[in-house]
C-alpha cells in the first residue's frame, strides 16, 4: 500500500505504542576510477567534467576520448563493500582457494569473502549477480564499514 503511493513514511502513535513505515529508498552505486597514467609513467591529471555542457565544448582527441570509455566502463560497475569492521579474507582456511576471483561468475548468495569481526567469523554474500573484476582488498587486511572490497560488471 505505501509502495503504491507518494507516501514516504507514516507515524501511527497511541498510548503505550508506536509504528513507523517508512517506504524503501533506492540507493544508487557510483563507481569512479581514476586516470590510467600515460607510458612514460608520468601522471597526467584530467580536467573534472561537471556539466554536461561543457563536456561537450571540449575540443576531443585519442587520450581524452580513451578515458571517457574507461569512465564509461567504470560507471557500468557496481561496487560490494563491507557490511561491518573487520579483517577481510579470500578464503576460509588457508589451505582452501580462494572464494571468488577477478574473471569469476557470482550469483546473488554467492559468498565473495569472510570478514571477521570479535572471533566471529561472518560469511559476505553476493546481492548481484556478475562477474568479478577486480578485488580491491588485500587478505587478512583490516576493512571498514561500507569499505569498497570488488568491482563487478552486472550480468
Amino acid at each position: 500500500m505505501i509502495n503504491k503511493s507518494n507516501i514516504g513514511e507514516v507515524s501511527i502513535e497511541q498510548k503505550d505504542f508506536k509504528v513507523t513505515i517508512k517506504q524503501k529508498e533506492e540507493h544508487i552505486t557510483q563507481v569512479l576510477s581514476a586516470p590510467m597514467p600515460t607510458q612514460s609513467g608520468a601522471y597526467t591529471p584530467q580536467p573534472a567534467i561537471s556539466n554536461p555542457q561543457q563536456q561537450a565544448t571540449l575540443p576531443s582527441s585519442s587520450a581524452p576520448e580513451k578515458s571517457k570509455t574507461a569512465e564509461s566502463a567504470a560507471a557500468n560497475l557496481v561496487t560490494i563493500k563491507s557490511p561491518m569492521i573487520g579483517t577481510f579474507y579470500r578464503k576460509s582456511s588457508p589451505d582452501k582457494p580462494n572464494f571468488v576471483e577477478p574473471g569469476d561468475e557470482v550469483a546473488p548468495g554467492k559468498v565473495v569473502c569472510i570478514i571477521e569481526a570479535m572471533k566471529l567469523f561472518n560469511e559476505i554474500e553476493s546481492e548481484i549477480g556478475g562477474k568479478v573484476v577486480k578485488v580491491l582488498v588485500e587478505d587478512a587486511s583490516p576493512v571498514e564499514y561500507d569499505q569498497p572490497l570488488f568491482l563487478v560488471e552486472p550480468a
